[in-house]
Order: C-alpha cells, then structure tokens, then sequence
C-alpha cells in the first residue's frame, strides 16, 4: 500500500463536515503546520478537535477557532490563546477540559485498545462530576474513558515511506499516543526518506499507525516565548515584579538536594533552572516531555524544537532524555518525582490549591497540575503573594475552582516560606531578604502561625 501523498491537501482529500481529529502539539511546537493550513483552505466546518492545546489564534489550531470551523475542543489548556479564552468564557464553543496527563492517558489507551482506567487526577474538584470513583489502597480515583478520532495529525521530523517516524526534541509532546488513536493517522514531515533509511532504533512511531504521510514545506516554527540566559546586570535592571519572581526562583533552589527529580510547572518554578549551584546533581523534569532541563539558551543559541512547559526557549542538560506526554505522565502519576513546583492563584490554610480559572473572567485550563499535586509527596507553591490589586494569596478557604485538596506541603513567595500543617495553618518558617513580619501579616488572609 502506498501511504506517501504529495502535500497536505490530498492527504487530507476526504475529511468532511463533522468529523472528529485528535492533533499533536505543545504549545507551537510539534504543530501540524500544513495539515491544519490545508483544513483552513479546505473550510471543513464542525470539527470535533482533540489537542493539549489551541496555539495561538494566529497559529496552529487557533487559525481554525478563529473561524469558526471548530464545534468542540477536548483539551487540557487554553494558555496564551486569548480568542479561545474568549470563545469559552462567552459560550460559544463547546469545551472539555481535561487534564493534560489524563488526557495523554485516555488518547495512549484509545490506540491500545483500553477502553477506561483509574486516575487520581482531579479527584476533588469540578472535573470529578458525574464520574465514577473508586477507592484502592485508601487512595481515591476517577474512571476517565479512551480516546480515540476519525483522523489523527501528527507532525514529525524525519518519516520513511512506510510511516516510521522520529520526533525532535520536546516537539514529540503528544505526537506518538496521537499517532496511535486515530482511525487515519496522517503525518506531515520535515524529511521523508525512502524505507530503510531510518535506523530501526531510532524511530518512536512504527509505520503500522501511520496509513498517510508527506512530506511538509515552509515551516514556520515560531517560538512562543524566546527566552535567553540573564547576567547579573540584566537581573539588575528587572522589573520590581520580575525582580520579586527572581527571589523567589533563588530560594526555590534551596528547597532541593543532591540527586533529587523534580517537575517545574510553568511561570515562576521555571526559574529555579537559573539558580541550582554548580556541582549539585538536580535533574529537572518538564511536563512536555523532557527529563534534564538546562539553563536557558544563550542569544542565538535557541531551538524552537526544545521548550519548557511555559514555551520558553530551553536547554538539555548533559544526561537529559526527550519523550512524549504519556511517559512525561507515567513518572508523575508513578510517584517517580522527588518535588513538584507549580505555580497558584490561592493555596488555603488547609493545603488546597486553586491555579487554573476565575468563572467569567479567565480560564487558562489546568494544564499537567491536576495530574502533578494528585501523585507527588512534596508539592511547593511558588507564587506572588498578593494579586495585582493587593489580595492575599494565603486565604482561609480558596474561592476559585480546586485543583486539588489538601495537596501543597510549602508555600514560597516573595516575602516569606510557609509550611502547610497537618491541622491547619501557615507555619512561618523563613522571612525573605528585604520583607518583614508586618508585611507578610498585611498580605495574609488566612491563619499565620508565626
């Protein structure tokens, strides 16, 4: 069977109306470019669309909510995309949020042949309603459903005539379970190569879930956030708010040892890559598929195929290793992880914590952190630690939607470290450089125990 197609548009010759299409991609990395420029051309209209994301309303699959040709959205974030935002706040556009490790799970098992499995991910919050629950060892969990579409889209490196695939750095994201959970799996590639000329052990994809493939042109591979690498004078001439995130990274560091794995979520955890002291072994995992994160590139050094779990430019360290989103999830949901660091909107004095929505005003979707503050011992809040109009982050019970219960160990802000404990309360453990104890009091909510 001949499985190669000369450019997107004929591989994409009989999708109609009202079909369902699971797409690969992280942010814009690993976006199928010419495939969903060929479904814009095509104005195919009721799409069912499967993806971790929506880009950018000018990139990715935000060229296609942009207009109008998708009726629903499964995914686990919204992110920068402020048209899809908008899309879901004034309901028009059907959505289902899911979180990312579930839904890489529920796509893996759709392609495996697993109709359901248990999950400890959002058990507590809105995303358990009207789902079964079960307990096992005393631990509660979801029963979450397989994934599987009409048509799958994936974007690959390099692919031979017989559908092998070989992803580059963290653009193998969703790709591979993607691959796997389509009916119609096409792949759009940088190179296409005759069969036989991928080395066998190299190829993350065999051939037999790809039935279509070619190869692309005139990718654009933007970069979402260009991040390079600050010396002591650039950190000096940070904003007061960026300088305030940079205390809090350089304290963050302290909060890991010798050897230990640990996620970084997006936004402030991110900045702990910068301050790890030279000699120590810390091996930093980001939720998209990479195990090793190094320090930002240098200017001009940037890849727009190794990014972080915020999209920022990045580096692997020496001994880092790339995969997709469902392994990413296993180390996660596997209890692998030594410390989590997420970022937060509220932590209540009870180890509650809300970071993925404000009813009516923003949803940003929630992401890995559901599947991350689930399954891991030490789960760090790193955070500012009042809003932008001066409310405590540190409240007594937390307003906005759960992403988890009684989850966070330790808090760290810009002016102190607060444990969360057992019964109850925010232990003061450690007042920042240049804050005081009547600050923290002015800026806390909820019960400080000094």
């Amino acid at each position: 069977m001949n499985k190669v197609f000369n450019n997107a548009g004929e591989a994409i010759h009989d999708i109609h109306a009202g079909v369902s299409i699971l797409m690969g991609g992280f942010g814009l990395t690993g976006v199928p470019e010419n495939l969903i420029t060929a479904l814009v051309d095509r104005g195919t209209s009721e799409i069912t669309c499967i993806s971790n994301e929506a880009g950018l309303a000018n990139f990715g699959i935000g060229r296609l909510l942009s207009r109008k040709q998708i009726s629903k959205m499964i995914c686990s974030y919204i992110g920068e995309n402020h048209l899809f935002e908008d899309l879901i706040i004034h309901g028009h556009l059907a959505v289902e949020l899911v979180p990312q490790g579930t839904l890489a799970e529920r796509i893996r098992c759709g392609g495996a042949g697993i109709p359901a499995f248990y999950t400890p991910a959002g058990v507590g919050t809105e995303v358990a309603a009207g789902k079964e629950t079960r307990e096992f060892e005393g631990k509660k969990y979801l029963l979450e459903k397989a994934i599987t579409a009409d048509y799958a889209f994936v974007k690959a490196w390099k692919g031979d005539t017989e559908g092998n695939l070989i992803y580059k750095g963290t653009s193998q994201n969703f790709n591979p379970v993607v691959a796997m959970a389509g009916k119609i799996t096409i792949a759009e590639v940088e190179e296409l190569v005759p069969a036989g000329s991928l080395d066998p052990n190299q190829i993350h994809t065999p051939g037999i879930y790809v039935q279509r493939i070619f190869q692309g042109k005139d990718y654009k591979k933007p970069i979402e956030h260009l991040t390079h690498q600050l010396d002591t004078e650039e950190i000096k001439e940070l904003s007061p708010e960026e300088l305030k995130k940079e205390i809090i990274g350089k304290r963050l560091a302290l909060e890991i040892k010798d050897g230990d794995y640990v996620n970084l979520g997006i936004g402030i955890p991110t900045r702990v890559a910068n301050h790890i002291p030279k000699g120590m072994k810390v091996i930093l995992q980001s939720e998209n598929g990479l195990l090793g994160i190094g320090p930002f590139p240098e200017e001009g050094a940037e890849d727009a195929d190794y990014i972080n779990a915020s999209k920022q430019t990045i580096t692997v360290a020496s001994g880092g290793s790339v995969f997709g989103s469902e392994q990413s999830f296993a180390m996660i949901r596997g209890n692998h992880i030594d410390v989590t660091i997420l970022g937060g909107m509220e932590v209540s004095e009870l180890g509650d914590l809300a970071n993925w929505k404000v009813p009516g005003k923003m949803v940003k979707g929630m992401g890995g952190a559901m599947d991350l503050v689930a399954s891991a011992d030490k789960v760090i809040v790193a955070m500012l630690q009042t809003t932008s109009d001066g409310k405590s982050k540190l409240v007594s019970s937390c307003s906005l939607p759960l992403t988890g219960v009684r989850c966070v160990t330790r808090v760290i802000t810009e002016l102190g470290v607060y444990d969360i404990l057992p019964g109850g309360g925010f232990k003061l453990i450690e007042i920042q450089p240049g804050a005081t104890f009547e600050q923290i009091q002015a800026a806390t909510s909820g019960w400080l125990i000094p």
